[in-house]
């Protein structure tokens, strides 16, 4: 009888086969349990030949082996796994920088545990708390406050972590994110080159870094184009979705309707003042032009397609998850940050104004 095949004990039940071990994989490619070992492990597979490696892979296949993740964690002290810490999973820009972490994370033989916190600071302190339970070996976080003590507390602790997509004040923690300040300067300079002179802005949540960041942005590219900074131009969103951007675009309108172009703090936002000019009946383009941020699948698909600020959200997660390897690999070195580059995708939300009525 083959191994690992059910066989009939002598009252004449069937006993069940048990699941191939290691050595049952080294046994048939032919090499030392160690060697499979190395072999099947993403992160040590370079220690051998490309031809046991493929040769491990194939007799593992074969079967059926699976490899025992809490086996291996209590052996070598790590659990090839990290935690990342997501504010709201319903927000369309995460789905691409987790896809982008999780990639880089497999080729390197570690998972990651996703946790949304709903923007929550309890919440947030329970799901970390949870994910250090289970002896994560770093966390990805992306935190939607400027002040963050927590963070601020896991540091000072030791813990290894990496922001992504956010920045902590006066905390030296690794960040990968956009370069925020550029994109909105291309925005304005967007709108400034066809014409536009009096130009709003609709400002993301200032308890958040990008948030603060892109406002900053605006108001420092405005008067670089000598532009009047009218501080009754900027309106403040309580969150990153359409609502509050529907809210915030009608006290604009509600308050100045003397301004030609908003540039939206980011493309959910902006879907926020779609809904306003279908309420109000103001033609976009013709009547108001509109810039978004960061360039959300099927946002070409609205009518008129959003001219927005394009990121990487791909390579952003990716960076992330490649520092926090870093990190845990090199647990000495001083953390490093990036920026990555934005791009200016013009599509039909944008146009030459029309002239300004007579005040």
């Amino acid at each position: 009888m083959r191994p690992n095949q059910p066989s009939l004990t002598p009252a004449g039940e069937v006993k069940r086969a048990q699941p191939p071990t290691l050595r049952d994989v080294a046994e048939a490619a032919g090499v030392h349990a160690a060697t499979a070992s190395r072999a099947l492990n993403p992160s040590t597979r370079r220690l051998v030949s490309a031809e046991t490696a493929r040769r491990v892979i194939k007799a593992a296949k074969t079967l059926g082996y699976q490899p025992n993740p809490i086996a291996r964690s209590l052996k070598t002290a790590k659990s090839s796994t990290v935690g990342l810490v997501i504010p709201d999973l319903t927000n369309p820009l995460f789905p691409p920088i987790v896809r982008g972490i999780e990639d880089v994370l497999e080729a390197e033989g570690f998972s990651a545990w996703i946790v949304n916190t709903d923007n929550d600071p309890e919440r947030e302190r329970a799901r970390i708390d949870s994910l250090r339970s289970r002896q994560v070996e770093g966390l990805i976080i992306a935190t939607a406050r400027v002040d963050h003590p927590f963070l601020e507390a896991l540091h000072e602790q030791g813990v290894k972590m990496v922001l992504v997509n956010r920045r902590v004040e006066n905390l030296e923690v690794p960040y990968v994110t956009a370069d925020d300040a550029t994109g909105i300067a291309l925005a304005v300079r967007h709108l400034a080159d066809l014409g536009h002179r009096r130009i709003a802005h609709l400002a993301g949540p200032q308890g958040t870094s990008t948030g603060v960041v892109r406002s900053r942005a605006f108001r420092h590219a405005i008067r670089d184009h000598g532009l009047e900074d009218d501080p009754s131009l900027i309106v403040e969103c309580a969150r990153w979705n359409e609502a509050d951007g529907a809210t915030a675009m009608r006290e604009l309108l509600d308050r100045d309707d003397r301004f030609t172009a908003v540039v939206a703090g980011n493309d959910l936002i902006a879907l926020g003042c779609y809904d306003v000019f279908a309420e109000r009946g103001i033609s976009c383009p013709d009547e108001m032009s509109v810039v978004g941020f960061n360039d959300m699948p099927f946002i070409d698909k609205l009518r008129p397609p959003l001219t927005t600020v394009g990121v990487p959200h791909n390579d952003i997660g990716a960076e992330a998850a490649r520092m926090l390897l870093d990190c845990i690999e090199e647990p000495e070195r001083r953390p490093r940050s990036l920026l990555l580059p934005v791009t200016m995708v013009v599509r039909d939300s944008t146009t030459h104004p029309r002239p300004l009525p007579s005040p």
